[in-house]
């Protein structure tokens, strides 16, 4: 999937944060905090041509169902396009 906002991700103090820089922090105002499951996300997200291989990846990781994966694929996704980062 195509991220198109400049993000860069920083890991400070144990929190990993997604930083906007250059024009992308004019439009976003803010950093952006991640859990574990966004981090791992974020990191498969540039990798990943659909939804289910983010679901995949999700359930590789942690011991979760299909369904539940797919719905926390989905939220994540939809926050990312709500924003205009993807």
């Amino acid at each position: 999937m195509t991220i198109k906002k400049q993000l860069v991700k920083r890991v400070i103090a144990d929190d990993v944060i997604l930083v906007p820089v250059g024009d992308a922090s004019l439009e976003l105002k803010g950093l952006m905090m991640l859990n574990e499951t966004g981090e791992l996300l974020w990191d498969a997200l540039p990798a990943a041509n659909s939804e289910e291989e983010l679901v995949s990846a999700l359930q590789q990781e942690y011991e979760v169902d299909a369904e539940a994966a797919a719905a926390d694929v989905s939220d994540f996704l939809n926050m990312l396009r709500t924003l205009g980062i993807i």
